[in-house]
């Protein structure tokens, strides 16, 4: 049976060093490491955050609920953004949504994913929930459950899960396998607390990397890479 992942990227990580927008070169490495990874057989999905468009829990001036929806279209630029890029590479690709965007994207269900996986496609599912108040953890954690993935990647800034933040504590820690019971009693917060909650109760692992550490994706997929194992135990 082929290996099926669920790749979270961070919208931030893809803008590179802008920090806003999209770093075409930053995508194009992405997609040549998905692409290594669909040409052996393996099956990708992909979620991506929005925050390289869109944080407006900063703001105090719009209601949350139209803060999230702004949100979930961030995510929608992004997927449609990166899956070109991954056309450009020779990928094939769709995206689902979990509610109607026209001919943009098509409507999410399992059976409809699990298609597009057989015909080694890569799936973006982007739109989040589809609910506000939910984040992309919680949305990526979602899909993997849904999809039956093997394990969830989580392409981030930081090399892994610390003890405490590496930004401002030079002394914290890097677990090499740390259990999602105790990310969720110490807070680690690998995902939020939903979302972490949700994996411990569906028994999804999680493999936690720097996304712009050489070939890292490929690494991480293959679990002999440079970060943390979060087991589902």
């Amino acid at each position: 049976m082929k290996m099926r992942i669920l790749l979270k990227l961070s919208g931030e990580a893809l803008a590179g060093e802008k920090k806003t927008g999209f770093d075409e070169e930053t995508v194009r490495k992405v997609a040549l490491q998905v692409k290594q990874l669909v040409d052996g057989g393996t099956q990708v999905g992909i979620v991506i955050g929005g925050g390289n468009f869109w944080r407006g829990r900063t703001s105090e001036n719009i209601d949350r609920v139209k803060a999230d929806q702004i949100g979930m279209l961030a995510t929608i630029m992004n997927c449609i953004y990166v899956s070109e890029i991954f056309r450009s590479e020779g990928m094939m690709t769709n995206i689902l949504t979990p509610f109607e965007c026209g001919s943009f994207t098509k409507l999410f269900s399992k059976d409809r994913a699990n298609k597009y996986f057989a015909r080694n496609m890569v799936v973006f599912f982007a739109g989040g929930t589809g609910h506000p108040y939910f984040s992309t953890d919680t949305g990526v954690v979602l899909r993997a459950i849904e999809v039956e993935a093997d394990c969830m990647l989580l392409a981030k800034a930081v090399d892994g899960v610390y003890d405490s933040d590496p930004a401002k504590n030079p002394n914290a820690k890097r677990y090499d396998t740390v259990s999602i019971n105790e990310v969720i009693a110490e807070n680690l917060q690998v995902v939020d607390m939903t979302a972490s909650i949700l994996a411990r109760d569906n028994k999804i692992p999680m493999r936690v990397f720097a996304l712009q550490e050489e070939n890292s994706i490929v690494k991480a997929a293959s679990g002999t890479f440079n970060g943390t194992v979060v087991t589902a135990d």
